[in-house]
């Protein structure tokens, strides 16, 4: 179906903030399903997107894919005020969405060697996909699949370091880009413009340290926010410098940077052209621990009771949905509802089965359902064939995920 988010006001505003009144009514829309089921509320999504579009403050959000993986979700979030382009997670997503879209970054470097050579041969797809580099490499990957004579002109943009290098601390943030400081950027800038088959068209930095860190979350965030506030002003002069840099080698088209937990920070930032979000869309619960955002829980899923082996334990089929990142807890899927349910210590969220305990485990039967959500966002569209839509307590209807569409990209 056709997601418009403008009109997506069924439900009263802000239900999701009364558990006792929101996980009943998903449960009354998704009553004549069986089976796992995801399902997005759609109020609480547009509300999620709304306000990501304040928190930018105008800069114009570009959207991260990865963290949606349904393209009607996708299509009505990029036709809001606000936001502008996607950020793809592989070469053949990325040439699969500009079949459609016009403007799509691939965020990560790419080695496939199929989607290069398709990429080379697409007049159309290689004025709207551009690829990310940070090594000349890279580039020399792209030369050994189609030679710059042979192919149309590549459209590149450099992913450079935005990780802390702390004194006395090290290195805190991601490890991604080898280019850090403003001299190598603009010496791989200088050497890509020297290339001939290639186009500099942009820049990104992804400050993981500060867009991706929660600092609400009652252990350990005076430390967060020390680390976060030191942070932002290393990053602002350096990116500041890393922009005036590569300028004067490329007219960059864009400057991208954040994320959905650093938006107001990198909205700040008068080097950075645009930014990039996702995962507040659809708002794993580990968005939940952010200061200055509390994002509606727009997407979650629900499995069945299928045995009870005492009788403050009940235990659901399937379960072990798993976010990317290390391997703690905070990337388990989290029981929602009913309250208090909480996964065994020993046995986490399985891959068939999950028993939760708690007092309200005592009140479920076989075939009753248990709301859960996901850590992050893309983890569960690898799950589930589509999202069943609901506003209120209706399923109004119902979005294929790229699994549902047959396209398994990573």
């Amino acid at each position: 179906m056709s997601i418009d988010l403008r009109r997506a006001t069924g439900a009263p505003a802000e239900t999701w903030k009364d558990p006792a009144a929101h996980w009943p009514a998903m449960t009354r829309a998704v009553a004549h399903l069986s089976g796992p089921v995801a399902a997005i509320s759609l109020p609480a999504l547009a509300y999620n997107a709304f306000d990501m579009g304040v928190r930018a403050s105008g800069v114009p959000i570009r959207v991260a894919s990865k963290s949606v993986r349904v393209r009607e979700v996708l299509d009505a979030t990029l036709d809001l005020a606000g936001y502008q382009g996607i950020l793809a997670f592989t070469l053949p997503e990325a040439l699969w969405l500009a079949e459609t879209h016009d403007d799509v970054v691939l965020g990560y470097p790419t080695a496939d060697r199929a989607a290069i050579a398709a990429l080379a041969s697409d007049e159309r797809a290689a004025a709207r996909v551009t690829l990310m580099v940070d090594d000349l490499a890279q580039l020399d990957l792209v030369d050994g699949v189609v030679a710059p004579t042979a192919r149309h002109r590549i459209r590149l943009a450099i992913d450079a370091d935005a990780s802390w290098r702390a004194p006395g601390l090290g290195h805190i943030g991601v490890r991604r880009s080898p280019v850090h400081e403003p001299a190598q950027v603009a010496a791989l800038a200088r050497s890509i413009a020297a290339r001939p088959g290639f186009d500099l068209v942009g820049l990104m930095m992804y400050e993981a340290q500060i867009a991706g860190q929660p600092d609400a979350t009652g252990s350990g965030d005076a430390v967060i926010r020390w680390m976060q506030r030191r942070s932002s002003q290393e990053l602002l002069d350096r990116r500041g410098a890393i922009v005036e840099a590569v300028h004067a080698v490329a007219p960059l088209e864009f400057v991208n940077g954040g994320g959905t937990g650093s938006l107001e920070y990198t909205a700040s930032d008068l080097s950075v052209t645009e930014l990039t979000a996702g995962s507040g869309l659809l708002a794993g619960h580990l968005f939940d621990g952010y200061r200055v955002f509390d994002p509606a829980p727009a997407a979650a899923f629900s499995l069945e009771v299928v045995r009870k082996p005492a009788a403050d334990i009940a235990t659901v089929l399937g379960g072990g949905w798993i976010a990317s990142g290390p391997p703690v807890a905070s990337r388990q899927p989290l029981p929602v509802w009913p309250a208090g349910l909480k996964t065994l210590a020993r046995e986490g969220a399985g891959e068939v089965q999950t028993p939760l305990q708690g007092e309200a485990a005592r009140t479920l039967s076989v075939g009753d359902r248990v709301w859960f959500r996901h850590a992050k966002s893309g983890e569960l569209a690898e799950r589930v064939e589509s999202y069943h839509l609901v506003d209120g307590d209706r399923v109004v209807g119902e979005s294929a995920t790229y699994r549902g569409e047959g396209k398994a990209f990573l």
